[in-house]
């Protein structure tokens, strides 16, 4: 209760500040447990191995006053002397060298005031031997500004490091979506020409199916249009889209196609990276439909199974070469290209979690099953 009672008032006053003082602050109290730290060793120290006389207490009283008083003068030293720039190594520890015997006697004289000690307390400290007292300050000032620094750089490596991871998953970010414009741009020109070389065709012969087919046609364009300038799209919209694809293809291949398509309700605002399911149902028809002589049937499926969302494109065609094994694939063919590169964006944008295999279909045709988990869907 008291944590978090002082974590909520830290915040709060934090939040007040502009970036810059908020950024000393918190560097601040992310140093006080170090400095704690080293100022409970060197009370230790002072009681126990150079046994100077002396309570326990008032050696850690002191130690703390003379700790603090360093790491405050040595601090509004260096950011007198070099503001907010990084500071000359060399320079650093000269400077810590000269404010630490200047912070052992303030620290001295505000432990014996504050505490309403009087000079005569400290006579354990063996005033003609006060040089060790120095010279010990020094060296854990120098050792301490030592830690504080590496510290500081550690940090900064971490945020450089941290900088650099984003700037290069924005940058694979762009190439992902370079890609699927690509691969866009690949098949649009393909699903064209074909389209309107049927439509010249049937405009003579069937001016009814020509008129579906331009319909079609325009949901489809429309559609992938929409989904090329967006980074993600709805099930529904990727269902839609599939929609006027397979009838595109019915009206051309006749009855040698059928298909069907299962989106349930919950699932139709489900967001997703666009051109994940056309890839494989273009292969599913190319490799698996067409080049069987009496056709078959496609049925492209989304259902939510305990925490994932699982995108099936079932087809009945001439299925997988026998042996086939999806894990070592070494073929080339556009087949295994596209589902390579669907892998390698399913990496990027939805981590290891998600998958795609290609599985044998009972008793004929092929399974491509795509599993993403719903925690990095939106809804």
């Amino acid at each position: 209760m008291i944590k978090q009672y002082y974590l909520r008032t830290v915040s709060a006053l934090l939040s007040s500040l502009t970036p810059t003082w908020r950024e000393r602050i918190y560097k601040i109290l992310s140093d006080m447990p170090r400095l704690l730290g080293i100022n409970l060793a060197c009370g230790f120290a002072v009681t126990y191995v150079l046994r100077t006389g002396g309570s326990l207490f008032d050696n850690i009283t002191v130690s703390m006053f003379i700790g603090f008083s360093a790491y405050t003068l040595i601090n509004g030293t260096k950011q007198l002397i070099w503001r907010d720039k990084e500071p000359h190594v060399i320079g650093f520890y000269l400077m810590c060298l000269l404010i630490a015997p200047l912070a052992f006697f303030v620290g001295l004289l505000i432990a014996s005031y504050l505490l309403n000690f009087s000079i005569n307390a400290f006579s354990h400290f063996q005033w003609n031997h006060v040089s060790n007292f120095v010279i010990m300050t020094c060296i854990v000032s120098l050792v301490a500004a030592w830690s504080f620094w590496n510290r500081g750089k550690m940090a900064e490596l971490v945020a450089a490091a941290e900088a650099e991871k984003a700037k290069n998953a924005a940058i694979e970010k762009q190439a992902l979506q370079a890609q699927l414009q690509m691969l866009q741009a690949q098949i649009e020109p393909h699903m064209l020409f074909n389209t309107l070389a049927n439509l010249q065709g049937l405009i003579a012969i069937d001016p009814e199916r020509a008129q579906h087919m331009l319909a079609q046609l325009i949901i489809y364009l429309r559609n992938t249009l929409s989904s090329s300038r967006a980074e993600h799209t709805s099930l529904k919209q990727e269902f839609t889209l599939m929609q006027a694809y397979l009838e595109l293809l019915a009206i051309r291949m006749g009855k040698r196609l059928r298909y069907t398509l299962e989106l349930p309700d919950a699932l139709q605002q489900t967001s997703i990276a666009p051109m994940l399911l056309q890839p494989l149902v273009e292969n599913a028809i190319k490799h698996g439909l067409e080049p069987k002589m009496e056709g078959g049937s496609i049925h492209v499926v989304a259902e939510a199974v305990i925490g994932q969302l699982h995108l099936k494109v079932i087809d009945t065609g001439l299925g997988l070469p026998f042996n086939y094994d999806d894990s070592h694939v070494v073929s080339t063919d556009g087949l295994h290209v596209g589902n390579a590169n669907i892998r390698d964006r399913l990496l990027a944008l939805y981590g290891p979690q998600a998958s795609l295999t290609l599985t044998a279909n009972a008793p004929e045709g092929a399974i491509a099953h795509l599993i993403i988990p719903l925690a990095h869907l939106a809804q």
